[in-house]
C-alpha cells in the first residue's frame, strides 16, 4: 500500500480495477464512475474526463454527477466541447447535457464542475433555471432597461401624485 501513497494524492479518483490492482482485492465502487481519454480536435492536446458522485434523480428526471477535467496542456475545455463528450460518454443528445460551475485550480491542467443530463427537453425546460435555459438556447432572453435607467424612472415617479407618475416614467425631453 506505501507505493499507492507516493503514486497518488489523498483526494485523488482511484476506480475499481486500479484499487483491486494495487490492493490484490475485489471491491464494487465502479459502477458509478466513468473515465475517458477524449482527443479533442485536430490539434488540440487530449483532455482526460473523469465523472464521480454519480446520481440518478428519477423525481426530476435527470442524471447529475460532478465531472472532474484534467487538461495539462490546455488552459481550459470549452463548456460546449464538455458537453459534447459527456452526451458520447452517457450515450444522449448534446443538448440534454447542461454543464455549469466549472473551476479550474490554481496552476491549471485540472477542473471541476457539475453537469445534468435530463431524460426528455420537457423536464429540462420544467426544471432547469431561466439563465442556463438561455444558455442552452431553450427560452429567449427578455429584454429590458439597464438598471440605472430603471431607479433613476422610480425615483423621477416619487417626486409626482396621480396621473403624473406616468409622464414621470417617461424619459425627459431633450427639447426642454
Amino acid at each position: 500500500m506505501s507505493g499507492l501513497s507516493n503514486r497518488w494524492p489523498k483526494n485523488a479518483i482511484l476506480f475499481s480495477h486500479q484499487l483491486a490492482y494495487k490492493q490484490n482485492t475485489s471491491c464494487g465502487i465502479g459502477d458509478d464512475l466513468k473515465h475517458k481519454v477524449f482527443k479533442m480536435a485536430d490539434n488540440a492536446p487530449p483532455v482526460t474526463i473523469r465523472t464521480r458522485k454519480f446520481i440518478t434523480n428519477r423525481l426530476l428526471a435527470r442524471r447529475q454527477f460532478v465531472v472532474d477535467i484534467l487538461h495539462p496542456s490546455r488552459p481550459n475545455v470549452s463548456r460546449s466541447d464538455l458537453q459534447e463528450k459527456l452526451a458520447a460518454l452517457y450515450k444522449t443528445e448534446k443538448n440534454r447535457v447542461v454543464a455549469f460551475g466549472l473551476r479550474t485550480q490554481f496552476g491549471g491542467g485540472r477542473s471541476t464542475g457539475f453537469a445534468l443530463i435530463y431524460d426528455d427537453e420537457a423536464s429540462q425546460r420544467k426544471f432547469e433555471p431561466k439563465y442556463r435555459l438561455v444558455r442552452s438556447g431553450l427560452a429567449a432572453k427578455v429584454e429590458k432597461p439597464s438598471r440605472k435607467l430603471r431607479k433613476e424612472r422610480k425615483n423621477r415617479a416619487k417626486k409626482l401624485r396621480g396621473t403624473k407618475k406616468v409622464k414621470a416614467a417617461e424619459p425627459p425631453k431633450k427639447g426642454k
